[in-house]
């Protein structure tokens, strides 16, 4: 899986986001089955851009923890079987299936962090797994829906190891 990393604002929660963020997306894509080499694109942000964004592209005026915009549409979460007659989705130079971009708050990550009692690190790996599972077509806005996220979150965070 290849990430393309960018970073701005001040704050800097003290983490090898490459590297993580690296491990938890290829953990997701391996726990999904992906039959494809990956690329992501990462932006790690502040509120204040992220309430921007927040507001252009949901209509919602307030800072989040999470965007994700995928690039690849499945028919139903974690579908490959179209894409092998269907070559949109992949990037023309290297073959990569692009999935989307992951936008993330580091503020917001530090926040919740404390709030939830846990590390910045598992915060942090939490995202990216919530995200990578948008970019593969999963959605939270029935409760079955939401359940069947939590589960897979939770199972590829305890597969890392990561849970404090």
């Amino acid at each position: 899986m290849r990430l393309f990393l960018e970073d701005e604002g001040a704050l800097d929660l003290k983490l090898p986001y490459e590297e993580l963020a690296t491990k938890v997306a290829d953990a997701v894509l391996d726990y999904e089955k992906c039959p494809y080499e990956a690329q992501v694109e990462l932006l790690l942000t502040m509120n204040e851009e992220i309430r921007q964004m927040n507001l252009e592209f949901r209509g919602i005026d307030r800072a989040t923890d999470v965007l994700s915009f995928p690039m690849t549409e499945f028919p139903s979460p974690a579908d490959y079987a179209y894409l092998d007659t269907d070559d949109s989705s992949f990037d023309p130079e290297t073959g990569e299936l692009m999935l989307g971009n992951i936008v993330i708050s580091k503020e917001r990550a530090k926040e919740q962090a404390e709030e939830y009692g846990h590390s910045v690190e598992r915060e942090f790996a939490f995202l990216i797994a919530h995200s990578m599972l948008h970019l593969l077509g999963y959605d939270h806005m029935e409760d079955e829906e939401r359940l069947v996220m939590e589960k897979k979150q939770r199972e590829v965070l305890e597969m890392l190891e990561i849970t404090r």
